[in-house]
């Protein structure tokens, strides 16, 4: 089983952007939601009765294996049933048998943006374990907002290609303009298109519709795989119905108590983490673009690239320049698994050759932007959750600036990018809803917290964090690379969430494995 292509994560979106810092984590009731504890254990309140009593109508879809249906969820939950309703995709394949159907496992790979439905259905249908498939009905929905969920829209394709090329590394008053003035065109493309569920996309919201979901599948507990954002789901639902936990695995956690700048620093730190260990395999390999000296010549060397293209502009091939901010996205779209690393070498040696097209291909990977120059979804989706969880990590350009050399110390590679990167939510046209705070979900079942020691985008602390606030939590460590662990190669991990899944035992307290 191998996660990597659809697990992409919690990211934060900037002009050039979202090079990473995934300005989601944190979580709270929000304006429209009831605290956790009126939700955990009282009955369904009569106004969302319709919702969860829905009979879903099933049809084929994606090819034989596969069902799809809608389900209805109000748009507000603090006004259900007033006719302003959503129609959120769902897919399943179900248990195939032989041995006793343990419920549905519903998947979510992350984001906040990606396709729970796509993942299913390319993926995780056939990708899982046979034995786990053949117990569970493999279970998805698109959040709110995403792919099939009433997609957040923001911009045209022409203009998130212009988006993307923006500079993000602002060294003079007229770029900074520039990059604001981005920002704020991105922010009024999703009011103008998206309008209507821009307030409405919380990640709690979406909890909420996971347990409408769980009533409508006809099961009493929720079991869930969630991966990078989707741990922050999975911790979400498990803090607001606690007593409704089944079998939860949270891959590639995210600590909701941080502050939406510490988790850009953090994460700043996790892609320098990762590059150093892309870089100490890359120096002693001949014909490495970055040298073969040390990591510290390496990293100096990249340095000099970028600061070189941000000046001047490699050809691609197509009517799209290799700039700065392409390759810095380029380089960072690898570091999520290092089985990207002899892609990145190749494609860095033809672009210092004056040949972009490689890193174009990788940054476009990360944007996930078709060859026919179409975006999807999920860098509109992707800011529309982050900055409604939690309140922007810099609210102007000055602060900012006083906080690139905590950045750049974290990361002297890509710190000033993804400080830049995290001023997006400043010029939000909806105000957040959430605020960065502990989940604990008292009384919930056991639940697996895995965590991946030199993960770029959640970094290991995280995971230990999680893990020590959820109160029936397990971490289970990978010491490795690359984003996230289940299914990326350590028969350990795959037989500790193989056997949890399947029977309901945790791995061992302080399991590690390589």
């Amino acid at each position: 089983m191998d996660t990597r292509p659809s697990s992409r994560p919690l990211r934060t979106f900037g002009a050039a952007v979202t090079a990473a810092a995934l300005l989601s984590s944190g979580c709270s009731a929000g304006a429209s939601s009831p605290p956790a504890a009126s939700l955990s254990k009282k009955a369904v309140p009569a106004a969302l009765k319709p919702y969860y009593e829905q009979t879903l109508s099933w049809r084929p879809c994606g090819g034989a294996e596969f069902e799809c249906a809608t389900l209805k969820a109000p748009l507000d939950y603090a006004r259900p049933g007033t006719g302003r309703d959503l129609g959120l995709a769902v897919s399943r394949k179900k248990a195939t048998g032989p041995g006793r159907r343990i419920g549905s496992l519903l998947v979510n790979p992350g984001g906040p943006g990606g396709s729970a439905v796509g993942y299913l259905q390319s993926f995780a249908a056939v990708g899982y374990p046979a034995r786990v498939r053949a117990r569970y009905d493999m279970v998805a929905m698109d959040p709110r907002g995403v792919a099939g969920s009433e997609p957040v829209t923001c911009l045209s394709d022409k203009q998130m290609d212009a988006f993307t090329q923006t500079d993000q590394t602002p060294d003079a008053p007229g770029e900074t303009d520039r990059l604001v003035a981005a920002y704020k065109k991105f922010a009024r493309g999703c009011a103008d298109r998206s309008g209507r569920i821009l307030g409405h996309v919380s990640t709690v919201e979406a909890a909420r519709d996971m347990d409408v979901l769980r009533a409508a599948l006809g099961d009493r507990k929720l079991h869930y795989v969630g991966a990078s954002y989707g741990t922050f789901l999975g911790a979400t639902y498990a803090d607001l119905y606690p007593h409704r936990v089944g079998r939860l695995v949270l891959d590639g956690a995210l600590d909701p108590a941080l502050s939406s700048r510490r988790i850009n620093r953090d994460q700043t730190a996790g892609f320098e983490t990762a590059f150093t260990a892309f870089a100490k395999d890359c120096v002693r390999r001949t014909g490495c673009p970055l040298g073969t000296r040390s990591v510290a010549d390496a990293r100096d060397r990249l340095a000099a690239f970028f600061t070189r293209l941000d000046s001047h502009p490699v050809r691609t091939g197509e009517s799209r320049a290799l700039g700065e901010p392409l390759a810095t996205m380029g380089v960072i779209s690898a570091m999520y698994d290092e089985a990207a690393w002899p892609q990145l070498r190749t494609a860095l040696r033809s672009a210092m050759r004056g040949q972009g097209g490689g890193l174009l291909s990788l940054a476009d990977l990360y944007y996930e932007r078709d060859t026919d120059g179409s975006y999807a979804n999920l860098m509109y989706a992707n800011p529309a959750v982050n900055c409604l969880d939690l309140p922007p990590a810099f609210r102007t350009p000055a602060e900012v600036r006083k906080s690139l050399p905590a950045f750049k110390k974290a990361s002297p590679v890509f710190g000033e990018t993804l400080a830049w990167a995290a001023l997006n939510c400043a010029y939000w046209p909806v105000r957040p809803t959430g605020t960065a705070h502990p989940l604990h979900a008292k009384g919930a079942a056991p639940i697996v917290v895995v965590g991946t020691t030199r993960d770029p985008a959640t970094p290991y602390p995280w995971a230990r964090s999680l893990a020590a606030q959820l109160s029936s939590a397990t971490l289970l460590t990978y010491d490795g690379d690359g984003h996230t662990a289940y299914g990326r190669g350590s028969r350990c991990i795959d037989d500790a969430i193989n056997t949890y899944l399947l029977t309901g035992r945790p791995p061992a307290p302080r399991t590690r494995c390589r």
